[in-house]
């Protein structure tokens, strides 16, 4: 099956190095044309804790609307992107293709759904850490376990047949993964985690295990997971809260001495965050289902006064 990645940046880069690994038929699609130049003339350098090893084969493109219709096509730009790209994604969708989103946050599917046929569209997410320093070179950095999760908007065949080969190529690529049954409690679990951590090391401005190792650290990312467990169970009926107590304890581990994404968007780039998909869906949702939200309320109002005026923030001299 033909597999397109839209967006092959940090993470996305990572993905197709474990799809390929796996066997499978890789086109990269992105607007860096340093990293797409360095991927199809000498091949994608992949990092991991075992060792590096050169990948090549991969097809590179600016835009989908270079590649061809495709079997699988998936999305790993900014979910906040992702509307834009409609229009340019129907190049290379066709009647059969399946859609995937392994993008960070909450209703990654609902907005897909609305463009595509909901038994064609597949989400769910990645539990991988990764950079990518140079062109033509990614870094994972996974936790143990099953780091790949995803599962069908709507069950159908085409869904059923996309999903299964996906879970082959990334298990036989070296990247444990699960088509789920039922995603939605492992996005929500996701989400809120993201929301948590995420959020809260941008406006705190600290690495996730230096706020970690604060009592009030802790109890800000209860009070932002709190209200995310109790959207959820208003959702999905499902109480998340027990695991995401569980969480504390990997997450000082695994992301100790790391400034997550939304953090590198804040301190470091500059760049529009996945707020909105994090704690301002958490706040949506709540709405829409009855449950008070105020903590990620105001969380959201902060990442969106500080992303709408980068230029007017204090820097020291």
């Amino acid at each position: 099956m033909k597999i397109a990645m839209i967006g092959s940046g940090a993470a996305g880069s990572v993905f197709a190095c474990y799809l390929r690994k796996g066997g499978a038929e890789l086109s990269l699609v992105d607007r860096y044309k340093a990293h797409m130049d360095a991927c199809r003339d000498r091949g994608l350098v992949f990092v991991t804790p075992g060792g590096e090893e050169l990948l090549t084969g991969f097809r590179t493109a600016p835009s989908a609307q270079e590649i061809g219709v495709q079997d699988i096509v998936i999305l790993m730009v900014k979910a906040t992107q992702t509307e834009g790209l409609i229009e340019d994604l129907k190049h290379c969708v066709g009647p059969e293709t399946v859609i995937v989103s392994l993008q960070n946050g909450l209703g990654n599917d609902e907005l897909l759904s609305r463009y595509f046929p909901a038994d064609r569209v597949l989400y769910g997410f990645g539990t991988i850490g990764t950079e990518l320093p140079e062109p033509g070179k990614c870094v994972s950095k996974p936790e143990s376990g099953v780091i790949m999760r995803f599962g069908a908007a709507e069950k159908g065949p085409l869904s059923e047949k996309a999903g299964r080969y996906l879970e082959q190529c990334f298990n036989a690529g070296g990247c444990e993964t699960v088509f789920e049954e039922d995603i939605r409690p492992f996005v929500w679990k996701k989400a809120i985690s993201n929301s948590g951590y995420n959020t809260l090391s941008a406006l705190l401005r600290l690495k996730v295990g230096d706020f970690l190792d604060m009592d009030a650290g802790i109890e800000l990312i209860k009070s932002v997971w709190a209200e995310g467990c109790a959207v959820c169970r208003a959702v999905t009926g499902v109480d998340l809260w027990p695991e995401m107590l569980e969480e504390l304890p990997r997450l000082k581990a695994g992301f100790a001495t790391y400034y997550p994404s939304m953090a590198q968007d804040v301190l470091i780039h500059h760049r529009q965050t996945e707020v909105g998909l994090l704690n301002g869906a958490i706040v949506r949702y709540g709405a829409e289902y009855g449950v008070p939200t105020p903590v990620n309320e105001a969380m959201t109002r902060m990442i969106t006064c500080i992303q709408a005026a980068y230029d007017k923030q204090y820097v020291k001299a």
